[in-house]
């Protein structure tokens, strides 16, 4: 019979941002495979690295000691999600991808962004208490 959801996080890997982070890097390496060739060692490479960085700076800042450390590494993750999505417009705009294929990782960045403030504003305003 299941059980209900535990709440407990064990690892990293619990964490629901960082689930939804391992997903918008997997969406983020389907799109790159539908990019030009050409844009291999350009464009391409960009993207995977700042999409692969938000749920490693997760990863990393979960790991850390200090909750300030892991705010600043959300922050890290924060940065790279948006970079990340900068170039996914790129693409679409100089016309390397289509737009509609690219829909759900926007989609999946968007969300993330809102997680990753929520769980960043719970962990500094947690450290002033």
């Amino acid at each position: 019979m299941p059980t209900a959801v535990s709440s407990v996080v064990n690892s990293y890997r619990d964490l629901e941002v960082w689930q939804k982070g391992m997903d918008f890097a997997a969406e983020v390496y389907r799109l790159a495979k539908l990019m030009p060739k050409a844009e291999e060692y350009r464009l391409v490479s960009q993207v995977l690295r700042a999409a692969a960085s938000v749920p490693a700076n997760i990863a990393e800042g979960n790991a850390r000691g200090s909750r300030k450390e892991y705010a600043q590494h959300v922050s890290i993750a924060r940065g790279s999600l948006a970079e990340a999505e900068t170039f996914l417009v790129l693409a679409i705009r100089a016309g390397l991808l289509p737009g509609e294929e690219a829909g759900f990782a926007l989609a999946l960045a968007d969300r993330l962004g809102r997680q990753l403030n929520v769980l960043r504003h719970r962990l500094t305003a947690s450290s002033k208490a």
